[in-house]
């Protein structure tokens, strides 16, 4: 409808969309590809939440005897501990057999690592006791430590389900190994001082009980344990002895001191009870038979209102200690875990166990590491574990008595001496990163000498710290050229092929000779996403580097104070020449070229800044300057890039100083499109795909892997310097000899290049063949203008090698005399019309002066150069006719014409 379409276009022009359109990647293909087959995303999603059917199907004899074996081996281990860190948690011992119950008898059928082992352990363990304390602080006798650690279970599995579920696991990514294994060496650390009192039977501090351990700081602990080292009990005999058992022997020690230690209890204790019921030792005691106290979890508001300020550490410690040790035995084991799903497995886990009255269990280190060793196949070896827990539980409970507790605390000290990091692993953190190993040594005193919260909570904000001081201040290299020379084994002899490396040479072989690009070419590599944290840095490195080696355009000598910028008020008026003349010196920018090799991301806020260096570095050259991208990555890079005014070949006067959405390049109705032509760049990103069959018969040329709307991006760093260098490599070596104006024009040495590569006209092409390549020579005829409208005789080549090939295809003058008009009504900075100047081979120019036009086509090798103040005025524009004249050019208007 006529109304719609005018509506349409209304608001189309109110946004600032363009009239002609750079292919780009668009959201609705992101949103086509995230939500293509629904139904086949669902259903992979459903059967990923149970990896148990990959394998079930294929389980065999052999597999279940490794499983049995490695599970019995697991079992038997488990009970001592289990019991010992339930006394860590301040619970009675059998919690720990009903989370280490639960944990394995349920995470085998969601699980995608066949050596973890579910269940109670050390750092979790301590963390319960923490909340308790804290709630039995606040809340005092309304819920008991059971009932909050069931809770707590039930919470924490709940939250950590839900981000399995959600496919959001990643988040652990951001706490990286050093934080998690100083935080681990100082909870080790604090386990290990907490139970030396219970392994010397020393009493009289800060203990409520035996189940409880010390309620002050480890350090505390530690001078506490001291002081009373002599108060020393006969327990020591059965703690020491178990320790040092358990570090003599290595198959099944667990299991085999208990038993010994329990049956060196039972023959000392049984017949030494006092009146008031205590016995020369400690020892268990009853434990109850069964799952005694299975119930529902409580979810009283209040209490829920209670454990919220202690979730957060609690769930990071769940999720985050199973991760990294199931990534860990994955990569010894060569096998791949699934974290989200291994998120879903510990949550399920968790949830399911507080209604068995389960504390919160997670993956254990130690058992973990039995497990592997025992030669386990499959998850399903839990199943055996479960077993041999349950049996305990019904079974051993009579036995579990007269276990002594400095027994349990020699079983707590040996598993946890295992988390401490080793003297190489902190080495290597420092080797590898010397920031990090402050983290480590930061998490390892803050959980000494304040609590294992405070030091979780340290590591990770100072970790989060770093990411970010990494992203704001990244590293960036001003590169220059290497060639390498490497002997090839077949029968081509010797390959040499540029690299490009950074100036400084602090990763290479520091004799090695970097060349830099031509004059007037600046490369620069970013070592970081280009983000709003980074971008002005960037920035300021860029346009630094410019002021600093490179020429400034305009002359500041003459001009007056108050014309001068406050901010930049360049050499002092009158000084003398010395100055203008040591900038004369420094070679004119021509073209910056960014390689994104390593860029994933950039976002508004950088583009915005890219669209501010490149006014600053033209207002400093004062001319347009180009900017070449290499490697980039990724489709969106290019779509903000190219809103941005960017890699599209087209003048920065062309395009806006704010990021707005491509504009055309056309000025009526004709469609140009900005298109880099490829057999005068020639660009490494040209490739063998052929034209159509039509076009094939009219000319032969090969289409670019990037596309030719984008002629400034580039498929690697070697062809996007070549890209940039192109328009100067034939000017390298010449030595320009200039004199005072108005005398303009001097004669240049020869040119020394080879010829451009010609498309030339079929025999007996018909109009329409002919309409293809006269149009296309218009498009690059007025491209090739709006890139260089300078004085610059470095900015024109291109024009000049597009008119010769104009004339070599007999285009007809009134075709190319159209598109040199259409280009010439743009304005440059001053307001005046630009001034086009060509620099040719063997050869053809053109000139147009401002004002009244002034054509010359060339006959021979040579150069000139044409500044705005010689055509000013009608004396100006004769002398420029008669020099061109002098120079062997013939007045354009007379050549005959060809069409």
């Amino acid at each position: 409808m006529p109304f719609l379409s005018s509506a349409k276009k209304v608001c189309k022009k109110a946004i600032g969309y363009p009239e002609e359109i750079v292919p780009v990647v668009s959201v609705k293909e992101w949103v086509d590809d995230q939500t293509s087959n629904p139904k086949q995303r669902v259903t992979e999603y459903l059967i990923s939440m149970f990896p148990i059917l990959q394998w079930i199907t294929r389980y065999n004899f052999g597999w279940l005897t490794g499983d049995v074996i490695a599970g019995l081996t697991v079992g038997i281990v488990v009970v001592p501990q289990g019991m010992s860190y339930a006394t860590i948690a301040t619970l009675p011992p059998e919690y720990g057999l009903y989370s280490s119950f639960v944990g394995v008898s349920i995470y085998w059928l969601f699980a995608t690592s066949k050596d973890v082992s579910i269940g109670p352990v050390a750092v979790m363990s301590l963390t319960v006791s923490q909340v308790i304390k804290h709630i039995e602080a606040t809340h005092p006798n309304e819920w008991s430590g059971p009932t909050i650690a069931s809770t707590l279970a039930l919470i924490t599995g709940f939250i950590v389900l839900g981000i399995g579920l959600l496919r959001i696991g990643w988040l652990v990514e951001f706490i990286p190994l050093p934080a998690v294994s100083g935080f681990m060496t100082g909870s080790a650390i604090s386990i290990a001082a907490g139970q030396v009192p219970g392994l010397m039977g020393i009493t009289g501090f800060e203990y409520d009980d035996f189940h409880k351990i010390t309620r002050a700081p480890t350090y505390q602990v530690i001078i506490n344990t001291l002081k009373g080292l002599p108060r020393t009990q006969l327990d020591a005999a059965w703690g020491l002895t178990g320790l040092v058992t358990l570090y003599a022997i290595r198959v099944m020690r667990n299991a085999f001191v208990i038993l010994i230690l329990t049956i060196a209890a039972w023959l000392y204790t049984r017949h030494r009870r006092s009146a008031s019921g205590k016995y020369p030792i400690k020892i268990l005691q009853t434990v109850p038979a069964g799952f005694k106290h299975i119930a529902k979890p409580s979810v009283e508001h209040k209490l829920l209102t209670a454990l919220a300020p202690e979730l957060p550490v609690s769930t990071i410690i769940l999720l985050l200690e199973h991760i990294a040790i199931s990534k860990s035995f994955g990569r010894l084991n060569g096998y791949k875990i699934n974290p989200n799903q291994e998120l879903i497995a510990i949550g399920v886990t968790n949830t399911v166990g507080s209604c068995f009255g389960a504390y919160p269990a997670t993956g254990s280190f130690s058992r973990s590491a039995l497990k592997s060793k025992s030669g386990v196949r499959t998850p399903a070896a839990g199943v055996v574990t479960g077993v041999v827990v349950i049996t305990a539980l019904y079974g051993l409970t009579p036995a579990f008595y007269w276990i002594p507790t400095a027994g349990l605390s020699a079983v707590i000290i040996h598993a946890v001496v295992d988390l401490v990091a080793s003297p190489s692993q902190v080495y290597s953190f420092w080797r590898v990163s010397p920031l990090e190993f402050l983290i480590w040594a930061a998490a390892v005193l803050i959980t000494i000498f304040s609590s294992i919260e405070n030091g979780i909570y340290t590591s990770i904000c100072v970790s989060l710290v770093l990411l970010l001081i990494r992203v704001a201040h990244p590293r960036g290299s001003f590169m220059g050229r290497v060639k390498l020379t490497t002997n090839s084994l077949d029968s081509k002899g010797v390959e040499t092929r540029e690299v490009f490396v950074p100036y400084n040479k602090k990763n290479v072989n520091p004799h090695l000779k970097i060349e830099p690009p031509l004059p007037g070419v600046i490369v620069y590599r970013f070592e970081e996403s280009y983000l709003y944290p980074n971008c002005s840095l960037v920035n300021d490195a860029l346009v630094d580097y410019v002021k600093e080696n490179l020429r400034r355009g305009k002359d500041m000598s003459n001009v007056s104070a108050s014309d001068r910028p406050w901010n930049d008020p360049g050499p002092r008026r009158n000084a003398g020449t010395s100055e203008q003349e040591e900038n004369l010196k420094k070679p004119d920018l021509h073209a910056i070229v960014l390689d994104f090799s390593q860029v994933s991301h950039i976002d508004t806020t950088a583009v915005q800044s890219l669209i501010d260096t490149r006014s600053v570095v033209e207002r400093w050259a004062d001319h347009p300057v180009e900017f070449h991208f290499a490697t980039i990555l990724s489709p969106w890079i290019s779509r903000a890039l190219i809103a941005g005014g960017f890699g599209l070949g087209v003048s920065s006067s062309r395009v806006l100083h704010d990021l707005v959405p491509v504009v055309p390049y056309g000025e009526d109705n004709t469609n140009f499109i900005a298109t880099q032509d490829v057999n005068f760049t020639r660009d490494l990103e040209s490739g063998s795909v052929k034209k159509s069959d039509r076009e094939s018969e009219l000319e032969s040329w090969t289409e670019p892997i990037i596309s030719e709307n984008t002629p400034f991006f580039h498929i690697d760093l070697v062809s996007a310097v070549r890209a940039a260098e192109v328009k100067i490599c034939t000017l390298h070596n010449l030595v320009i000899s200039s004199k005072a104006l108005p005398k303009a024009w001097r004669d240049g040495s020869v040119v020394k290049s080879g010829q451009w590569s010609k498309i030339k006209q079929k025999k007996g092409a018909n109009d329409a063949q002919k309409s293809v390549i006269f149009g296309k020579a218009a498009r690059d005829i007025v491209l090739a203008a709006r890139q260089g409208g300078s004085t610059d005789p470095l900015k024109n080549l291109q024009l000049a090698a597009v008119l010769k090939r104009a004339k070599d295809m007999d285009v007809p003058k009134e075709n190319i005399e159209k598109a040199l008009a259409k280009a010439s009504r743009s304005k440059d900075q001053s307001g005046d019309n630009f001034i086009y100047e060509a620099l040719a081979f063997n050869s053809v120019g053109l000139i147009i002066a401002r004002q009244a036009p002034v054509k010359f086509m060339f006959k021979r090798v040579g150069y000139v150069i044409v500044s705005a103040a010689d055509a000013t005025n009608q004396d100006s524009q004769d002398e420029l006719v008669e020099a061109a004249l002098t120079h062997g050019a013939i007045d354009f208007d007379n050549i005959e014409d060809t069409s």
